[in-house]
Formats: structure tokens, sequence, C-alpha cells
């Protein structure tokens, strides 16, 4: 059986909630990334996710400026965590059920990686023949 920690990604790019989203899209862009991981502002706080598909809702949709705007203005917080040796089925099960494409993976609510639904695709393309 596959768990979350078999497949996660572990290559965390953070970024600070009060960085523009100008600064967001460059660090995306230098990273080669479609989201980031939105830094907690103490060990009780929640961590948070910026994607591609929150920056196309408050900009492009809704006419935001990428110099106004905030990272805590248009990210996910809290956002939907599971543990690394979670079975990765029910990771699955979460992301169809709340229409998410990414998890983060947390070991004693510290970041440890995300799991995305291609990489999770994957490992069951892997097992096909």
């Amino acid at each position: 059986m596959k768990l979350v920690k078999d497949v996660m990604v572990t290559d965390i790019i953070k970024i600070s909630p009060f960085a523009t989203i100008r600064e967001a899209l460059s660090l995306m862009k230098r990273h080669n990334v479609k989201s980031l991981v939105v830094e907690r502002q103490n060990e009780h706080d929640a961590w948070g996710l910026i994607t591609y598909t929150n920056i196309l809702k408050s900009v492009i949709s809704e006419d935001g400026d990428i110099d106004l705007l905030n990272v805590y203005d248009v990210c996910a917080k809290p956002v939907i965590s599971v543990g690394e040796n979670l079975a990765l089925k029910y990771a699955a099960r979460l992301m169809t059920e709340y229409r998410v494409k990414r998890l983060l993976v947390l070991c004693d609510n510290d970041i440890s990686g995300f799991v995305v639904m291609d990489d999770i695709m994957q490992a069951l393309l892997d097992t096909v023949d």
C-alpha cells in the first residue's frame, strides 16, 4: 500500500503572507511552480497555500492589482492537510471530495511536503502495464 510520503513533493517553496502578488508570481516563475506554501506567523498558526487558481480568481476575474494585493488576501488558509503516513487512497478521497488538487503534508504541525493529484495519478499509472 502506497503512503502519502511515497509520492509527496518535499521541495517546498514558501512565501510570506505579507508579500505582494507580484512577488508571489515572480517566485512561481523563477522556480517553475504553480503553488507556494504560505508561511505561518507563529507555531499555532495554520499553513496556507497560494495557487495559480487563487491568483486568477482575484487578479483576472475580480480586477485586482498585483502590487496592492498581498498573498494573505488571496491564499487558501487553512488548507486541508494530511499526515505523511496516511494511505494514498485516503488522500485521493479527500482531494476528490473537496475538489482540491493539492494537500499539505504535516508532521507534528510542521510542514514536510505536499501531495499533488498528478503525483497520485502517476503512482496509479505506474501499476498499469
